[in-house]
């Protein structure tokens, strides 16, 4: 059964230190335009896929909002149907939530983004300027400038002379990177927040050295008149040699900050308790959990979890359990993630022992598969007049190339395409997305549905119609982007300035339940 709750019940909710999930259903653009502090991302395009690993424990209280169209209550009979007993929607949607007086917050991963400000403003994280090190730059300065961003990141845009360090890794390898304590280490990322958790990360951990934050980051370089590199490659050490007293460092900070160790045992009870949620999640690089995952765990890099942590917790009140292989990046993330307000704890052995214990939980089965048409069959029939295209690519993907002819949808607004007596041949880079938007279209009355095999990229290879559309879909119906944060990082000085603007305004917002959420150790605290 699923109840409507309004706007200041959720509200009492989200502080009464009982588990809670609140995911907002509504698509990456809507989201990223406004929507509650606490509010977790899920939008109902992807909403069973996501679902399992976000909220892992069926019981939990599961809290769903949308733009008041009724795609909650939509995303709630799925819910339902995968075995959620706890249901909820918030009656009347987000203008529900604004009309009862609260602040609906712009872009994404916010309570991450506003702890990293809360950080600088409490912590007083040195910072210099683009320009500060520009001039170090020229004077030939003993300096080092680690991009505490995945390397993806880095690759793209970088400042001149920068290593790829991500966050998560720093304190691990910062003595290969920086082996000389006269060395002045600067850490940037894009905007601010990496750049402020990556400085104080190594100022906390008590290395020798003089650290900094860019400030501003690569927009901050750029918006100084200075040329970002870019295709850079340089990056930190496969292994570090010296790891002398590093463990012992990472476990007195992760002490200071009440993080708790835990032993495998304890964590068989604990997943066994259907009253609590336990998230195993392991903070080694992606080519260290390729090759050794353990099962159970889901990869969550280190310097990404505390600036993304809702892309993987979806349940305010969890248990956030650590893994790494070293007893270094696992503490130091979560003392950070303690701060961030999360009950996080180290789990007390290494990759190879727990490798043994059977952690595995059951998954919900994934949606069945479309029956797959060729291009050369799509083709004919639409030709026939007797197929319709659907194209559920990204917005911006589709305006850079489609089906001729093709219509562009996604799943919450899908129904009305479904065309009497037609096959409808779904485009779709994820079977799975397409799948379930095959679920909405079967119950809006579709009898035949299809998936394109090989998708656009098949259809583009065997020299079939393609349509380049700039302005289609209209930025109105693009709910799947974010346009507020899609300029920022192509040469768009007013995007850039206004990112900025946005994350240094966080704080201003806040009232005091979203303040409450944070526990940044400060000396003036």
């Amino acid at each position: 059964m699923v109840s409507e709750i309004d706007a200041p019940t959720l509200k009492a909710w989200l502080s009464d230190r009982a588990e809670i999930a609140f995911l907002d259903v509504r698509e990456a653009g809507q989201f990223g335009e406004g929507h509650p502090f606490f509010a977790v991302p899920l939008p109902y395009s992807r909403f069973e896929l996501g679902l399992p690993e976000l909220v892992p424990n069926l019981n939990v209280r599961l809290v769903l909002c949308d733009g008041g169209d009724g795609i909650a209550a939509r995303a709630a009979q799925r819910a339902a149907a995968l075995g959620y007993r706890d249901l909820y929607v918030l009656a009347g949607g987000i203008a529900a939530w604004r009309r009862a007086g609260y602040t609906l917050y712009a872009g994404v991963n916010v309570p991450s983004k506003t702890f990293g400000e809360l950080v600088e403003q409490r912590r007083h994280t040195p910072r210099i300027t683009a320009a500060e090190l520009e001039a170090m730059r020229e004077e030939g300065e003993n300096i080092v400038i680690v991009d505490g961003r995945p390397y993806a990141e880095y690759h793209r845009m970088n400042i001149p002379d920068g290593v790829c360090c991500p966050n998560g890794e720093l304190a691990l390898r910062i003595r290969e990177i920086a082996p000389d304590p006269r060395t002045i280490i600067i850490v940037n990322c894009a905007g601010r927040t990496r750049s402020i958790i990556g400085a104080q990360t190594l100022i906390d951990f008590g290395i020798p050295n003089q650290v900094f934050a860019l400030e501003n980051g690569t927009q901050g370089w750029f918006l100084a008149g200075l040329t970002l590199e870019r295709g850079a490659s340089r990056r930190y050490p496969d292994r570090p040699r010296n790891m002398r007293g590093l463990e012992a460092h990472a476990r007195s900070l992760a002490d200071q900050h009440g993080v708790v160790w835990v032993a495998p045992a304890t964590v068989q009870d604990w997943l066994a308790d259907s009253a609590r949620t336990t998230y195993l999640l392991d903070v080694r690089t992606a080519e260290e959990f390729s090759a050794d995952g353990v099962p159970g765990f889901v990869h969550a890099p280190g310097g990404q979890l505390i600036q993304a942590t809702d892309q993987w917790v979806g349940v305010r009140g969890a248990r956030l359990l650590l893994l790494d292989d070293e007893f270094v990046r696992a503490p130091v993330v979560a003392a950070w993630l303690r701060q961030l307000g999360h009950e996080a704890c180290v789990l007390n052995a290494d990759v190879a022992s727990v490798r043994a214990l059977s952690w595995q939980r059951p998954t919900p089965p994934a949606p069945a598969p479309l029956p797959p048409i060729t291009p050369a069959k799509a083709a004919a029939a639409i030709t026939s007049g007797t197929a319709r295209v659907i194209d559920l690519r990204p917005s911006m993907a589709y305006r850079k190339g489609n089906i001729a002819g093709s219509a562009w949808s996604i799943r919450p607004r899908i129904a009305p395409l479904v065309a009497a007596g037609k096959t409808l041949v779904l485009v779709a880079d994820e079977p799975g997305v397409a799948a379930l938007a095959a679920r909405d279209l079967a119950e809006a009355g579709a009898k035949d549905i299809r998936l394109l095999a090989g998708g656009f990229g098949a259809w583009r290879a065997e020299g079939l119609p393609v349509a380049v559309t700039p302005d289609v879909p209209p930025d109105a119906d693009c709910i799947d982007f974010l346009f507020f944060t899609a300029r920022r990082h192509d040469g768009d000085r007013e995007a850039a300035q206004q990112y900025l603007d946005w994350e240094t305004g966080l704080i201003a917002q806040l009232d005091a339940q979203e303040r409450g959420a944070f526990f940044p150790l400060a000396p003036d605290a």
